[in-house]
C-alpha cells in the first residue's frame, strides 16, 4: 500500500475483547516501526469492554503498569475504507521489553498453538461464517434499519431474499469492494433469520489469517454501516425474539505434502478426524467464556433456536455444535457451531484448535455421534448456563490450562469478573449500548 500520500496512520493491536487498541501516528513514522520504538503499555491488551484497568492485574500496579514494544504484523498496512480521511491501518502484537512474545497478547495464543501443529507438519485451514445484523440505533431501544429502497422499516424475516440484499446494494456492493481492497476473501453473502440480519462466509485459508480477516472484518462491516446511515451489531443476541448471530468455524488439517490428515476416502474420516471431535467436545463446556464472553451471549443460547446448548457432533447435524459436513471426501472437515458473532477470533481459534490438538495428541475418542435432534438429547455434557458459571469453569479447568497461557487465562477471568460486577450496577435496558459496536 502506498502511504506517501496520508498524512496518518493507525497501529493497533487486539486486546482480550478483540478490540483493537492503539495510537493514530504521522505517517511518516511508518518506516520505523518495525525498529521496535512503538511503544504501549502490556496492560493495555487486558483492560476490560470499557477500556479500563483491571484493578487485580498485576499488569498495572504491581509492575509499574510497564510498557511493552509493539511490532507490524506480517498483515499491514491495510486501508481503512470506512474513514472519509485516506489512512492505512498497521497490525501489531505486543512483545516484552526482552524481545519475547508477552503472553497476554491474543494473537500470540494462536500463534504458539498453530506452532503445535507446525511441528507435526501440519497446517490448519479455516473458513468462517460471520453472522451480523443492521440496525436503527437513534433511540432508547434498538430497531430494524430502513429499507433504502421503500423507506420503511423492515418488519418482517425475509431468510435467504435476494430483495432485501438487493435493497441494501449500495452498503453490500461498498462492503465487497471494501474487503476485497483489504485482501479478505467475503464470499457468499445471504439474509439471514432475523430482521435486518446477514451472514457473509470468508473463504477458507491459513488460521492465522483467518482470525485476522474475521476480526479486520468485524471493523469494517460496522465502519462501512455507519457510513451508510445505520449501524452494524454482532452482539450475539441483539433482539430477544429475534434469531442470534453465530460465528461458525470450519477447520481442516493438511499435511507437508498438500493432503487432508482428516480424508479416508469415506464419509467417516480418519482416526485423527475422530480424535479431534474428542478433544473438542471434551473442552466444551469450559471453553464456553471464550464462546459466550459478554452477559449478552448467553441470551443466545435458547434450545431449538439453533444455537448449540450441549457438547455432541454429529454427521450433517445442525443441531449439534460440532457438525462434520458432507461432500467430497478431500474436503472433510470440522465445523465447529457453538461460538456467538461477539468472540475474540484468536481467542476462539485458539479454543478451538487446541482442544482438537488436544484429542489427537490424546487419542480422545469421542461420544457416538448424533443422528437426531441434539437438544433433545438426554445425558449430554451442557455448556455454561450463565456468565459467572462460565467464568469458574474456565478459571480451573486441566484442559484450558493446556491449551491457553496461564497469563490469559488470569487476566481474562479477573477481567471478566470486573466487567460482570460493572455490568450489575448498571441499568439492565442500556447495557446493549455498551455491546452494540464493541464486540
Amino acid at each position: 500500500m502506498d502511504l506517501s500520500d496520508l498524512s496518518s496512520i493507525r497501529i493497533a493491536a487486539a486486546d482480550m475483547n478483540g478490540i483493537l487498541r492503539g495510537k493514530r501516528m504521522p505517517s511518516d513514522l511508518a518506516e520505523k516501526l518495525s525498529d521496535g520504538t512503538a511503544r504501549m503499555p502490556l496492560s493495555t491488551l487486558n483492560v476490560d469492554l470499557f477500556g479500563r484497568d483491571v484493578e487485580e492485574s498485576e499488569l498495572v500496579f504491581k509492575t509499574g503498569d510497564a510498557d511493552g514494544v509493539l511490532k507490524p504484523t506480517e498483515r499491514g498496512p491495510l486501508p481503512m475504507p470506512w474513514l472519509d480521511t485516506p489512512s492505512a491501518l498497521f497490525p501489531m502484537m505486543m512483545y516484552n521489553e526482552d524481545g519475547s512474545a508477552f503472553d497476554g497478547d491474543p494473537r500470540h495464543a494462536l500463534i504458539h498453538t498453530l506452532q503445535q501443529f507446525a511441528h507435526r507438519g501440519w497446517q490448519v485451514w479455516a473458513a468462517t461464517e460471520m453472522e451480523f445484523y443492521l440496525v436503527d440505533d437513534s433511540s432508547d431501544h434498538l430497531a430494524p434499519p430502513i429499507n433504502p429502497t421503500s423507506g420503511q422499516r423492515l418488519d418482517q424475516q425475509a431468510v435467504l431474499s435476494l430483495e432485501e440484499l438487493d435493497a441494501f446494494d449500495a452498503f453490500f456492493s461498498d462492503l465487497y469492494a471494501s474487503a476485497k481492497e483489504m485482501g479478505i476473501p467475503a464470499q457468499s453473502a445471504i439474509s439471514e433469520g432475523g430482521l435486518g440480519q446477514f451472514e457473509i462466509n470468508l473463504n477458507h485459508q491459513p488460521a492465522l489469517r483467518a482470525a485476522d480477516d474475521a476480526l479486520l472484518f468485524k471493523g469494517l462491516v460496522r465502519g462501512l454501516a455507519r457510513k451508510h446511515g445505520f449501524a452494524a451489531t454482532f452482539m450475539a443476541k441483539p433482539y430477544g425474539e429475534e434469531a442470534g448471530n453465530g460465528m461458525h468455524v470450519h477447520f481442516s488439517i493438511v499435511d507437508k505434502d498438500g493432503r487432508n490428515v482428516f480424508d479416508d476416502g469415506g464419509e467417516a474420516g480418519t482416526s485423527l478426524l475422530r480424535h479431534a471431535i474428542g478433544g473438542c467436545v471434551a473442552a466444551m463446556p469450559a471453553s464456553t467464556l471464550i464462546f459466550a464472553p459478554h452477559g449478552n451471549s448467553y441470551e443466545r443460547f435458547t434450545p431449538g433456536a439453533h444455537a448449540p446448548t450441549k457438547a455432541a457432533w454429529g454427521y450433517e447435524n445442525r443441531t449439534a455444535a460440532i457438525r462434520i459436513p458432507g461432500g467430497n471426501p478431500a474436503a472433510r472437515r470440522i465445523e465447529h457451531r457453538v461460538a456467538g458473532g461477539d468472540i475474540n477470533p484468536y481467542l476462539l481459534l485458539t479454543a478451538i484448535l487446541g482442544a482438537a490438538l488436544i484429542g489427537i495428541e490424546d487419542k480422545m475418542t469421542p461420544p457416538p455421534p448424533i443422528g437426531g435432534n441434539t437438544y433433545e438429547e438426554k445425558g449430554l455434557p451442557r455448556l455454561a448456563a450463565t456468565w459467572e458459571n462460565a467464568v469458574d469453569l474456565f478459571e480451573c479447568d486441566p484442559l484450558i490450562a493446556r491449551i491457553f497461557p496461564a497469563q490469559i487465562i488470569q487476566n481474562l477471568v479477573m477481567m471478566k469478573r470486573q466487567e460482570i460486577k460493572t455490568f450489575a450496577a448498571l441499568p439492565a435496558q442500556n447495557h446493549w449500548r455498551t455491546w452494540l459496536e464493541l464486540v
